[in-house]
């Protein structure tokens, strides 16, 4: 047997798994000593460190005690569940992290369905063990309640357990008594995960993930399930659907730390990337050139919702971005299809608009974001949650929300999801904090985590994971108050914000070059009012008291993506520039509204 161990790390958005992986790598030298690496090195794209979250899932490998561990670093939420699927198929166990405090969460729930359904040996780390009020022991029972609960078989139930703290770098069998280093977990790894099996025959690899690079282009990365792969040896790519295309290895490159090696061949067991191999999709298999055999595809969750991407055709379009056609964004939606595979994009009878796919509002966000950064320019509408028909009964998503707040707060917690049409399932205390757990559909969820975070003043933690499709519940109430929509286009000036503040509340402060119908503020009353705020004072040579007090204007709200993409009705978009986020109505102008809201 070769001495290869493969593992992922698995656990709920921010339990600590980027962190864990950091001190993994300072633990067994990867560095100079004057290398300035700083934290969370591998959330290196600028989104994952602004947002603190994985997104994308990224390989490194460790030596320790001349056995070589490839670590896989896995997102949290269950958003981008798509990229924790396809990874798992790489590993032969896993590390489950769970906070000391917070326990499993949902989304710990699904990765670990997802692990335990493959047959992985698991780990278990309590982490965070530094933290007040921290609870391991009810951790570790929770835990093992869960894997109960998820049918894990009697070798999966005797999982191991360490406790510490990856911020502080150290891992022990027993909380109250801290080593000095990580050396307990890493001998767990070598002693209860399985070494890689090395299986003789005939060439078989799948094509888990890709990478690219402006010299080589698309480079395929997958764990080589059977025989062995060499440079430059003929190849059969065998397609999802079953079509054979014969190619060529290029070059061969194993992991190596924080990067690749260029090797000449690789063994069954490994994780490797291969170079040279053209039209490649993630769930393909690198076979045998003469006896092609495909390895089983990787199933993919559905979506469970979708949205409207389309061009930007408001007054300001083509002011800040470069790409800002239909061209340009289908290209670049075919691109992300490539790598994205819980991401599906269907063409609608305009040539310049299209429905995306996606697990959720995180999803769809992080791939809008990411396109206007890259300097496009788009519009998109209000998320839709898919409907499906079973048994003749018309069914929508239904998630499980966890809802963690001050105890003083619940109650106006519960009481804006029971209004969603969510069901309370559990209420107990954790702490000084209440934990609430509900089944509410997935469309109650839109627009819910603002109203939470504004009647608990900030203070709740939410969570939520898809559970299923269920029966229709029934019209959910939508925003409770209309929208300030513009008249003219010109640049807001102070004065008229001023004597507007008694409308509602504004989007945009003084001096911002608006248009008609873009929305500007929030109505008090739960009608839409069309205003002018790009009136300016009359100047006269007439002085009076009164007429010259200084404006007062309250400071604008200003909507993050996600939040936008919570706020909008059906007859609004968001337009998308590199610089800016603005809300609209579709149709710009009053004439245009009144006339389609007849039809």
């Amino acid at each position: 047997m070769q001495n290869i161990r493969n593992i992922a790390i698995i656990a709920h958005v921010d339990h600590g798994k980027t962190t864990l992986v950091d001190k993994i790598l300072h633990f067994t030298n990867q560095f100079r000593d004057n290398d300035g690496t700083g934290d969370l090195i591998l959330d290196n794209n600028d989104l994952e460190r602004e947002r603190g979250i994985t997104i994308v899932s990224k390989n490194v490998a460790v030596k320790y005690k001349d056995v070589k561990i490839n670590v896989i670093d896995t997102p949290g939420h269950a958003d981008f569940g798509g990229e924790v699927e396809r990874v798992l198929k790489m590993a032969d166990g896993v590390v489950l992290l769970c906070d000391a405090f917070e326990g499993p969460m949902p989304q710990t729930r699904f990765v670990t369905q997802k692990a335990l359904a493959l047959g992985l040996k698991p780990i278990v780390v309590v982490n965070k063990v530094d933290k007040e009020n921290c609870r391991p022991d009810e951790v570790y029972e929770n835990v093992f309640d869960l894997f109960f609960s998820l049918d894990a078989t009697e070798e999966q139930l005797e999982f191991p357990v360490l406790y510490g703290s990856s911020k502080q770098g150290w891992m022990s069998t027993d909380w109250k008594q801290p080593t000095e280093d990580f050396s307990p977990l890493l001998d767990a790894i070598i002693e209860h995960i399985p070494a890689a099996p090395q299986a003789e025959g005939t060439l078989q690899m799948q094509i888990t993930s890709l990478d690219y690079s402006t010299f080589v282009g698309r480079i395929a990365i997958g764990r080589v399930a059977r025989g062995t792969i060499k440079e430059n040896q003929p190849i059969s790519l065998v397609k999802r659907d079953g079509k054979i295309v014969k190619s060529r290895v290029k070059e061969l490159q194993i992991f190596e730390g924080l990067g690749r090696l260029k090797v000449s061949e690789v063994k069954a067991g490994d994780i490797c990337a291969v170079v040279g191999i053209e039209g490649f999709d993630i769930g393909d298999t690198i076979a045998d050139f003469e006896n092609p055999e495909q390895l089983e595809v990787i199933q993919i969750d559905e979506p469970t919702m979708n949205m409207l991407f389309t061009i930007n055709n408001s007054p300001f379009f083509g002011k800040e971005g470069k790409l800002v056609t239909s061209r340009h964004i289908h290209d670049r939606l075919q691109k992300e299809l490539e790598k994205n595979l819980a991401l599906r994009v269907v063409p609608t009878e305009s040539p310049d608009a299209w429905l995306v796919y996606g697990r959720g509002i995180l999803h769809l966000s992080v791939l809008i974001e990411t396109m206007r950064r890259e300097g496009y320019e788009l519009q998109v509408g209000q998320p839709q949650v898919i409907v499906k028909e079973i048994d003749g009964k018309k069914c929508e998503p239904v998630e499980v929300l966890v809802v963690d707040v001050p105890g003083d707060v619940s109650g106006k917690v519960i009481e804006l999801v029971t209004q969603r049409k969510g069901e309370l399932l559990i209420m107990e205390a954790k702490g000084e904090m209440q934990h609430l757990e509900f089944e509410i559909p997935s469309r109650g969820i839109i627009g819910l985590r603002n109203n939470i975070l504004t009647a608990t003043a900030g203070e709740a933690v939410m969570a939520h994971r898809l559970k299923g499709y269920e029966p229709w519940k029934g019209t959910i109430p939508g925003r409770q108050h209309g929208v300030l929509i513009s008249l003219d286009k010109g640049t807001t000036t102070a004065y008229s914000i001023d004597k507007l503040q008694d409308r509602g509340k504004f989007f945009v402060e003084p001096g911002v070059e608006i248009y008609e119908g873009q929305i500007l503020g929030e109505h008090i009353r739960d009608n839409d009012l069309t205003i002018n705020i790009v009136k300016a004072k009359q100047l006269t040579n007439m002085r009076a008291s009164g007429t010259d007090d200084n404006t007062r204007i309250a400071p604008a709200i200003k909507f993050s993506l996600e939040e936008s993409m919570e706020y909008i009705q059906g007859d609004e978009y968001i337009e998308v520039t590199p610089q800016s986020i603005r809300l609209r109505k579709i149709y710009l102008t009053e004439n245009e509204r009144k006339v389609n809201k007849k039809v």
